[in-house]
């Protein structure tokens, strides 16, 4: 082999290196090395497709693109102070404002993610009121929808009183139709409800998949940043977690804000999970009624409105939402299972939790559920994940099985570890603030390390067992 035809098997090897095959989804932009007819990650067929995947050579790492040393800034203490801070439009929901850090910050992108019918345009129109209904937030906003029409919009408004000349409404499912007539209006805000239902010529797939929603997202952060104009975005979340759902944007976004609740029950919750100009400790307590979401001033009431007293498998604990102190009301239901496998139901509260929490109950306690199938319910439709709610749980379970009730006026808090001990929990002197503002005389808790003023009796106990002696479940010893 001559010089030449080296040179010519070189050459083909290099293209070779830097032009390769594969194939993508066009779904889930999941990638193989071969051909398959469905799709292995997402399960959709007919989706994947060969594409030329170029692998950068070692001389093509040095950019060619001319560099601006002027645009680099220091991060000192004189260049902090001289920039102005990120102004706020109020949306005069006093909760909402709060969840976000003070209002809606300009050129942000936020994510309000939630099931379908869970309140979400109800939410958004309501917003939309509260800001163009005030003289200092004067100007348009623009709501940018593809699934519900002008009259479906318009009949909400109307019931909900927030009907407005400057409201204005584009039925579209174009992304770049939303984005030029953002560039045109220069509204003070805009929402797109839903991004799912929203397409790009500019992006491969079908509409709803994470290609378009990425390429959507990307072109809607581009404007927000250029034209100052904050943007709302709304996206479904299916109990399944679907792939193109919200969860795909989270690192695209500013704000990410969840709407919870349960459809059987008026009770919402919004919680803040990552937001970029604010904490993401908060949440935000609503009811919903005929008039839309009201703030809850009192949802500790709330929550114990219809307590039943004396009732054997009723219990109260002290959660934090947020950095709101919750009191919420544990009930369990125990009896003789008919199979020979005990059943286990939860709702509001992890069944894996509640199995551990059986387990230490019949190891530490000596409660003899290896038998009985056991119910839990967190009344009011709200769902628990505070560890500080364990205590509580082992003695619903523990109350319904000796049929013996906790005394209505204790309130129960406290960690249950594996040990059968009771741990400390977090913010212990604001729960105890929202027991004794409640009417509660007392509460059982973990040993404290060093005592602390209260206005109510303090039940100190160390495990669990102890725990039920105290409560009047089982004989001190």
């Amino acid at each position: 082999m001559n010089h030449q035809e080296q040179l010519l098997v070189l050459k083909h090897h290099v293209n070779v290196k830097e032009a390769q095959t594969c194939f993508i989804c066009s779904n889930c932009d999941a990638q193989f090395q071969k051909w398959v007819g469905r799709c292995l990650e997402c399960g959709t067929w007919g989706t994947v497709a060969e594409s030329l995947a170029r692998t950068a050579d070692i001389s093509d790492a040095r950019s060619t693109e001319p560099f601006d040393a002027r645009k680099l800034l220091s991060l000192n203490a004189e260049n902090s102070d001289t920039r102005a801070a990120a102004p706020r439009r109020k949306t005069h929901l006093a909760d909402f404002d709060r969840l976000l850090g003070g209002g809606i910050v300009a050129g942000s992108l936020t994510l309000l993610g939630g099931e379908p019918g869970i309140g979400k345009s109800t939410l958004v129109l309501q917003l939309l009121h509260g800001i163009t209904s005030h003289a200092e937030s004067a100007g348009t906003v623009l709501y940018a929808s593809g699934e519900e029409t002008v009259e479906q919009i318009t009949a909400r408004a109307k019931r909900l009183k927030c009907a407005s000349s400057a409201l204005q409404f584009l039925p579209t499912t174009r992304i770049d139709e939303i984005i030029a007539a953002t560039h045109h209006l220069h509204p003070v805000l805009v929402v797109v409800d839903s991004i799912q239902t929203m397409r790009t010529e500019d992006a491969p797939g079908e509409v709803g998949s994470v290609t378009q929603i990425k390429a959507l997202t990307g072109k809607l952060l581009e404007t927000a940043k250029k034209t100052g104009v904050p943007i709302f975005l709304i996206g479904h979340v299916t109990k399944d977690g679907s792939v193109a759902g919200p969860k795909t944007l989270e690192h695209l976004v500013d704000t990410v804000l969840y709407l919870e609740g349960d459809s059987a029950h008026d009770l919402r919750i919004i919680r803040a999970t990552k937001n970029r100009f604010g904490s993401t400790n908060e949440t935000s307590i609503f009811q919903m009624t005929e008039k839309g979401l009201l703030g809850v001033e009192n949802p500790s009431a709330l929550f114990l409105t219809d307590r039943p007293r004396g009732t054997p498998g009723s219990v109260i604990a002290c959660i934090i939402e947020g950095s709101h102190p919750l009191l919420v009301e544990v009930q369990a239901l125990v009896n003789r299972t008919v199979f020979g496998y005990p059943q286990r139901r939860a709702s509001g509260f992890e069944l894996n939790r509640l199995q551990v929490l059986i387990a230490v109950l019949i190891t530490r306690a000596g409660v003899a559920l290896e038998n009985y199938d056991v119910h839990l319910n967190i009344v009011g439709g709200i769902s628990v994940s505070d560890s500080a709610a364990d205590a509580a749980v082992a003695l619903a379970i523990a109350s319904a099985f000796f049929d013996t009730a906790v005394p209505d006026q204790l309130a129960i808090l406290g960690e249950v570890g594996l040990g059968g001990e009771l741990r400390s929990v977090r913010a212990l002197d604001r729960r105890i603030t929202e027991i004794s503002r409640m009417g509660f005389t007392s509460a059982l808790i973990p040993r404290l390390q060093k005592k602390i003023p209260a206005p109510i009796q303090l039940i100190e106990s160390g495990t669990i067992k102890d725990a039920l002696a105290r409560a009047g479940l089982l004989e001190r010893k």
